[in-house]
């Protein structure tokens, strides 16, 4: 398609038609500076980047990586710009034993249990990492769910004891703390370079399964267990000269990171006071999961407001690094399953009111893809999986909504934008603002059933070249160009649109 000048119509005006809506945008009004918004490939990875067609993977990760447009000039994927990758603990070379029930989610480890590596497992987990830098995804996070099974005090790669503990055994946490280390030396020499290691997740869960029963990897953490693998992985990283940082906690609950009860509760506070953020590896940041705080406008708001205020008052920033609708939030009061453009709605919900309301520097989805439906209730993924058999060695995908609607911020909120002030005055459009040096970009989610004429007002820039992305029922991150001088934006009702002014 082609493109052309145009200037952007300024209504200064305070009388508005039925249906036209005055979007204001102060640039010289700024919040936090965006890092990366990114996803994360566990589980279904390995299988598809071991086994299925060459054609299907590909498509997978031009999805999820390509900056690149079609011809038609829309995005031709979503532009992430973080990767995680899963550093697995061995259980599935323990296999039925592991007690994981989905062969799926048991992950392979580089350590053997001889003290040797073997850098050849978790072939398919790295087809899409390499591919994602290969694409040019600015940032990549290694992440690690459990140590390795042997390090651990039964053997197994989750809990069964329920007493919220590290499953680490006491006498392990420099080991743990090395092997970490030499998986990122091993890739980084490779030019594989993780910029985060993140040695702890989710740490409030007691992760604890009968044998037998466990869904995936996990174990939980004391806040001094935290502190103390922490110091563990700077002293290692430290010894070894590496250029990586330490991510920490991934907490499990927004409202753990500055309340709650329990050994990893309070944890903005108490990181701070144990003297985490003075070494040398672990920067001024604190990860958690939006899981199970998306219910009522109100209280996710608020919770959000409560990790922004902490977080400032203890000097860090906050890092939304995982979400997906595991509550039943996403439904908004509805009975029965909802659409996938109903669930992208609400994934866009989510993300603005992390970024608006939590002043989050960093926002990551989980899985980018799991086996489901493509057209209700894609609550869990950014691409349906079609597996051929049980086996799980061949398949067909589909993009679903979730993907583009992430799309609309990840792939034009790049790294070192800075969120600016924006507001609609209409509770049913949220918006927020970013800005670069050359750029104002605006997102747009209306989640009301009715089309928005959009005025924009923009202080402190004069934008002359303006075009806008939309995602809804009918348009996947479809490019529309704004032609005269005179031309308003229509916003679709139930839609998410991203304008980007030059």
């Amino acid at each position: 398609m082609k493109r052309s000048r145009f200037t952007i119509m300024l209504l200064m005006t305070a009388a508005f038609a039925h249906g036209q809506q005055r979007i204001t945008i102060d640039v010289n009004k700024k919040a936090q500076v965006i890092d990366n918004i990114g996803s994360s490939g566990a589980w279904f990875s390995e299988g598809i980047g071991k086994y299925w067609s060459p054609e299907i993977r590909e498509q997978m990760a031009r999805w999820l990586f390509s900056k690149e447009f079609k011809k038609d000039g829309s995005p031709e994927g979503i532009g992430l710009s973080c990767w995680r990758f899963n550093i697995g603990g061995g259980t599935a070379e323990q296999g039925d034993s592991s007690g994981i029930k989905d062969f799926r989610k048991r992950v392979e480890c580089f350590l053997k249990p001889d003290g040797t590596y073997d850098w050849s497992k978790q072939s398919g987990y790295l087809w899409f990492t390499k591919k994602a830098r290969a694409y040019g995804v600015e940032t990549l996070i290694a992440f690690s769910n459990t140590p390795p099974v042997w390090m651990n005090q039964n053997g197994l790669g989750y809990k069964t004891a329920k007493d919220y503990r590290s499953n680490l055994k006491v006498d392990q946490y420099d080991a743990y703390a090395s092997f970490l280390t030499k998986v990122w030396q091993h890739f980084d020499k490779e030019g594989l370079h993780f910029d985060y290691i993140s040695p702890v997740n989710e740490p409030q869960w007691d992760w604890s399964n009968p044998y037998g029963e466990a869904s995936q990897e996990g174990t939980a953490w004391t806040n001094e267990e935290v502190l103390r693998i922490a110091g563990a992985l700077d002293t290692a990283l430290s010894k070894a000269k590496a250029n990586t940082k330490i991510l920490l906690s991934e907490a499990g609950h927004l409202v753990s990171l500055y309340a709650q009860e329990g050994p990893a509760s309070h944890q903005i506070q108490a990181l701070k006071s144990g003297g985490v953020y003075g070494l040398s590896h672990v920067p001024a940041i604190i990860g958690g999961h939006s899981y199970f705080t998306d219910s009522g406008d109100s209280s996710r708001r608020a919770i959000r407001e409560r990790v922004r205020d902490t977080a400032s008052k203890y000097g860090l920033q906050y890092w939304q690094t995982e979400y997906s609708m595991l509550a039943d939030g996403y439904k908004d009061g509805h009975e029965g399953p909802r659409t996938a453009m109903d669930c992208a709605l609400f994934l866009a919900k989510v993300i603005h009111d992390d970024f608006v309301y939590g002043n989050a520097a960093a926002w990551q989805f989980w899985n980018s893809w799991e086996p489901g439906r493509a057209d209700m209730d894609t609550r869990y993924y950014l691409v349906a999986l079609h597996p051929k058999d049980k086996a799980y060695k061949d398949g067909t995908v589909t993009a679903v909504k979730n993907l583009w609607a992430l799309g609309q911020y990840s792939r034009f909120v790049r790294p070192g934008m800075q969120r600016v002030m924006a507001e609609s005055g209409d509770d049913s459009l949220l918006v927020s603002a970013y800005v670069s040096r050359k750029q104002v970009v605006l997102v747009s989610v209306n989640y009301g059933e009715q089309a928005k004429k959009l005025s924009l007002a923009v202080k402190g820039r004069k934008p002359v070249k303006v075009r806008y992305y939309e995602t809804s029922k009918e348009e996947d991150m479809q490019l529309h160009l704004v032609r005269s001088g005179n031309e308003q934006i229509e916003q679709k009702g139930r839609s998410v649109i991203t304008v980007v002014m030059e």
